[in-house]
C-alpha cells in the first residue's frame, strides 16, 4: 500500500517526504508474538506509533525518524518515570514526540485517534503496562527491527554489522558521505559527536530537502546481538568482523551468511579468515598487505594516525589501530556508493567520533579520564591497547559488566582478555554487574570475575559501592596515568567519569 508522506512537523529539524509502503511480516518471533501493520494508505502525519522503552538508543532513533517524516510519535520509558534521562526526553519532545508515563495510559495521548502500532525492543517484556494495554485494545505490536527493516527496504541503505566497531563505522560512513555532499540519512545506536554538536541526540538524522526515500542513502547499524540483522535487505551490506559477544561465533556467522544473501547490490567484509566464505577477496578490507582496500604506512602521533589507501594520504584524529581498520571499512563502503577516495580525505580528518568510544572526559593532575563503551573481549582488548599506547604511565581500568546473562556467557573470555591485556602495574576495578531491570537470574557477580583474575595474577579489585570508586581512583592515580572506564548500557557511566575527573 503506497502512502504519501507529509512534510516535516513544525518542530522537526528535517523531514523525509516521498512515497513508501508500510508492510510488516509476522514471522519475527522473540519474547512477544508480533502482528502485521498496515496503516491503509494514510499519510505519515496521520500515522501514530508508540515507542515503549523510548529512551533506549535504538528506540529513540526510530522515534526521531518517524517524527522527521511528519508522523505522530508517543513514547514511554521507565527511566523517564524515575526522573532520569531528562536530556534525551527534552530533545525528543523538541521534535514533537510526546512522552507519557509507562503505565498503559498511552492510548489516551492521541486526542481521540487510535494508535496504529506499539514498537518494542527485545528488552521490553510482555508484562510492561503499555504492552498489556496494546493487547487488550488489539493494537499491533512491532519489534523495533520490523520498523527498521521497513526503512531499510524503502531507502538506498548501507547496513553495517559485526561484533565490534558497528557504531563507529556507521558514524564514519555517515560523516564521510555528508562531508562529500551526498546528504545521507542515519539510524544508529551510538551518538555521533558531529550531530550532538548541532543539538541532536546524535543517533538519527534525515536530510532536509530529501524528496525521494528510494534515492536517499540511509546508513544503519545492523545489530547481530538479538538476531535482528537477518531481517534486513540493504542495498549494500558490510560485515566488519566476527568475535565472541552475545552469541557463539558459529551462530553469528550463520546470521551473516543470511545477511549476505539478502544484500541487493553489493557486499564488503573484513579480512578475517572466518569471513572469507562470505565473498571473494576483492570485497575485503583491512590493514597493511592483503587483497581489497588496505590501509598502509601507518604512522601515529599526538594528532592521531596517518596512513595511505591506494596512494591517497589520510589522517584519522580518533586514536587506536582498531579505528584505522574501522576507517578503511568506511572508506570502502563510501567508495562503493560512488565517492572517490580523494573526496573523503577532509571529512575523515574532521571526524569527531562517537560518544563513549574512547572519549576523553578531561585531564587533571596529569591524569586523563577516558570513557569507553567496551564490553566484549575484542572491544576491551582494543581499548586497553589504545590506552597503553596513549598513557605515559599506568592504565587504571574500571570495567562494569552489563547484564548477568552476558557476564556468565563471557566470563572465561573476559578473564583471558584482561589477563593478556593488562600490564604489570596496571590495576582493574570491577563494580557490581549493571542491572537494567526485568526478569534475570542473579547467579554471577563481579566478585567471581575478580576471584578468577587474581588467580591469574591480575591486580583486580571488587568495589561493592561504585560511588566510592572516584575517591579510590584519585588516591591511586599518579601523574602520567590514564583512567579508563569501560561498560555498556548504563547511561550513568559518563556522569561517573565526570565524578572521577572531579575527584582528581
Amino acid at each position: 500500500m503506497k502512502t504519501t508522506w507529509a512534510g516535516p512537523s513544525a518542530t522537526a529539524a528535517c523531514a523525509w517526504p516521498g512515497r513508501t509502503s508500510w508492510k510488516f511480516s509476522t514471522s519475527w518471533k522473540k519474547e512477544l508474538p508480533l502482528s502485521s501493520f498496515d496503516p491503509a494508505g494514510r499519510p505519515a502525519s496521520e500515522t501514530w506509533l508508540h515507542f515503549a522503552g523510548m529512551a533506549g538508543s535504538g528506540m529513540s532513533a526510530l522515534a526521531q525518524f518517524h517524527a522527521f517524516g511528519g508522523g505522530f510519535a508517543t513514547g514511554s520509558d521507565r527511566s523517564f518515570d524515575q526522573g532520569r534521562r531528562a536530556d534525551i526526553r527534552a530533545k525528543l519532545e523538541g521534535l514533537g514526540i510526546v512522552a507519557v508515563p509507562q503505565d498503559g495510559s498511552f492510548p489516551t495521548a492521541g486526542g481521540g485517534r487510535r494508535c496504529d502500532a506499539v514498537v518494542v525492543s527485545t528488552a521490553v517484556e510482555d508484562k510492561v503496562p503499555d504492552v498489556r494495554a496494546a493487547r487488550e485494545l488489539g493494537i499491533p505490536i512491532l519489534h523495533r527491527s520490523q520498523l527498521l527493516a521497513h526503512y531499510v527496504a524503502t531507502h538506498r541503505t548501507i547496513a553495517i554489522t559485526g561484533t565490534s566497531g558497528k557504531s563507529t563505522v556507521t558514524a564514519m560512513v555517515y560523516s564521510l558521505l555528508r562531508g562529500a555532499g551526498r546528504h545521507p540519512a542515519l539510524l544508529t545506536g551510538g551518538a555521533v559527536e558531529e550531530l550532538i554538536a548541532e543539538g541532536h541526540i546524535g543517533n538519527a538524522f534525515y536530510p532536509a530537502g530529501a524528496t525521494d526515500p528510494a534515492a536517499t542513502l540511509l546508513v544503519i547499524e545492523a545489530d547481530e546481538s538479538d538476531g535482528s540483522v537477518v531481517r534486513y535487505h540493504p542495498w549494500l551490506g558490510v560485515v566488519l568482523n566476527l568475535g565472541l559477544d552475545h552469541k557463539e561465533p558459529a551462530e553469528i556467522l550463520g546470521m551473516f551468511r543470511r545477511f549476505r544473501a539478502q544484500t541487493q547490490d553489493g557486499f564488503l567484509r573484513g579480512d578475517q579468515p572466518e569471513l572469507a566464505e562470505l565473498s571473494g577477496p576483492e570485497t575485503a578490507f583491512g590493514l597493511e598487505d592483503g587483497p581489497g582496500l588496505r590501509a598502509r604506512d601507518l604512522q601515529t602521533d599526538d594528532r592521531g594516525t596517518r596512513f595511505t589507501v591506494e596512494g591517497v594520504p589520510f589522517r584519522l584524529p580518533v586514536p587506536g589501530r582498531h579505528n584505522v581498520a574501522n576507517a578503511v571499512a568506511a572508506l570502502a563502503a563510501c567508495r562503493r556508493a560512488g565517492v572517490p577516495l580523494e573526496d573523503m580525505v577532509a571529512p575523515l580528518a574532521a571526524f569527531r567520533g562517537v560518544a563513549r568510544r574512547f572519549q576523553s572526559i578531561g585531564r587533571r593532575r596529569g591524569v586523563e579520564v577516558i570513557d569507553d563503551f567496551a564490553h566484549n573481549p575484542d572491544k576491551i582488548a582494543a581499548a586497553l591497547a589504545t590506552a597503553a599506547d596513549r598513557a605515559p604511565g599506568r592504565v587504571l581500568a574500571v570495567f562494569q559488566p552489563h547484564g548477568f546473562g552476558p557476564t556468565r556467557f563471557l566470563r572465561k573470555a573476559l578473564v583471558e582478555t584482561f589477563a593478556a591485556s593488562l600490564r604489570d602495574g596496571d590495576v582493574l576495578w570491577l563494580p557490581e554487574i549493571f542491572f537494567a531491570g526485568g526478569t534475570v537470574q542473579r547467579t554471577i557477580s563481579s566478585r567471581d570475575l575478580v576471584t578468577d583474575l587474581t588467580g591469574r595474577g591480575v591486580d583486580a579489585r571488587f568495589c561493592a559501592r561504585r560511588e566510592e570508586l572516584p575517591t579510590m581512583l584519585a588516591d591511586a592515580a599518579r601523574e602520567g596515568d590514564l583512567i579508563l572506564v569501560m561498560g555498556a548500557r548504563d547511561p550513568s557511566l559518563t556522569a561517573f567519569c565526570g565524578d572521577v575527573l572531579k575527584a582528581l
